[in-house]
Order: C-alpha cells, then structure tokens, then sequence
C-alpha cells in the first residue's frame, strides 16, 4: 500500500482523480481496500498539486455510487446471500441480520444510515437489490450517504493533510456521529413532508 502511495504522489492530475474513482468502486467488491484513506490523501495531493478538491470529491463519489449500484443489481439478480458471504466471510451473517433488523424498521433510511458503518456498508447494495427495493429509492440513499461521507473525508484530507493520524482519527470517530446526525435530519423531514401532506388532503 505505500508503494501505491508514492505511486498516487507521483502521478497527473487526471490519472489521480481515475484512480480515486477507481479506489471509491472497489470498496463496494473488497470492503479490505482502505479506500477512505486513499481518498484523504488523493484530496491532499490533489489540492497540493493544483488540482480540484472538489472534482476529486466528485470522481471519489461517481465511482463509488457507480459501483455500489452495480452491486445492487447483482443483488437484485442473483440474490445477496453469496455475495455478502463473498464481501465480509463469517462476519456476513451477523451484519445481514442487523441490516434486515434495521430495515424492517425504518425501510430505507437504514440504508441510508449502514452506508457510514463499516463493514456494513458494503452489503447494503446488494441487500437493497435482493429485497426488490425500488431502484430510485436505493439510489438515493446510497448516492446521498456517500456524498456526506467522502465530502466529509475530502475535506478532512484538504485541511489535515499533513496530519495523517488526526485524519484517520477524525475518520472513525465521526463516522457513526454522520449517520446518526443525518437520519435524525431525515426523520425530521419525513414527519414535516407527512404532516403538510395531511394538512393539504384535509382541505
């Protein structure tokens, strides 16, 4: 991995932004691939070299929800059960367990929030494609939890980059905090979207 490190110090603009998107993908296939770090440090160098952080924000997250939906569909074909086996081994049927829990009770805004736990992350396309979730709901949660997420991660390797302990820090701890803060601002948008929605259908 510090081969590749140099490697990401050593190469064009363009080329580094390819391979951020790249990282970004393959987390959804080998959930092993440390990709928030790379991410940091791909916005670190991208900023250091005149680069855009934010184009390297959006190559990070392409990829990424590119991926994640390819996954879904593999899901939605095939079934998740070996796949999931395939992702995380032993550990599969445990975190299956807590995402159909979580799911039976808060439907898609468990998807929303699994997108920031790790190892959990990485089954919930292929979950939300096995349980025929609609396609533009389980893109919407996926794609808008991974915005948060690599923004998050971007802007920390930007500003910290020089810190590299802080960020990965920083990393872990608000992970949970992100997923946490963002379904309470969701189930608030839901309450307020159904109570305007009856008030309307009242009159």
């Amino acid at each position: 991995m510090d081969a590749f490190f140099l490697w990401l110090n050593s190469v064009p603009i363009g080329t580094l932004y390819v391979a951020l998107a790249a990282v970004a993908a393959i987390e959804n296939v080998f959930p092993p691939v440390p990709a928030d770090t790379v991410v940091a440090l791909g916005s670190f160098l991208a900023a250091r070299g005149r680069g855009s952080v934010v184009a390297a924000f959006l190559a990070t997250w392409a990829g990424n929800v590119g991926s994640a939906m390819a996954m879904y569909a593999v899901g939605r074909r095939y079934g998740a059960a070996k796949l999931q086996r395939r992702l995380l081994g032993d550990a599969a049927a445990g975190a299956n367990d807590r995402l159909g829990q979580m799911y039976g009770k808060y439907g898609v805004l468990a998807l929303f929030a699994s997108r920031f736990i790790p190892g959990v992350r990485a089954l919930v396309p292929p979950f939300a494609g096995a349980l025929r979730v609609p396609a533009l709901r389980a893109g919407l949660a996926i794609a808008s939890a991974s915005a948060i997420w690599y923004g998050t991660v971007s802007y920390l390797g930007f500003t910290l980059g020089g810190n590299w302990q802080r960020v990965l820090h920083l990393i872990n701890e608000y992970g949970r905090i992100l997923a946490v803060a963002a379904t309470v601002l969701l189930l608030v948008g839901v309450v307020i979207w159904r109570t305007r929605s009856k008030k309307i259908n009242a009159s």
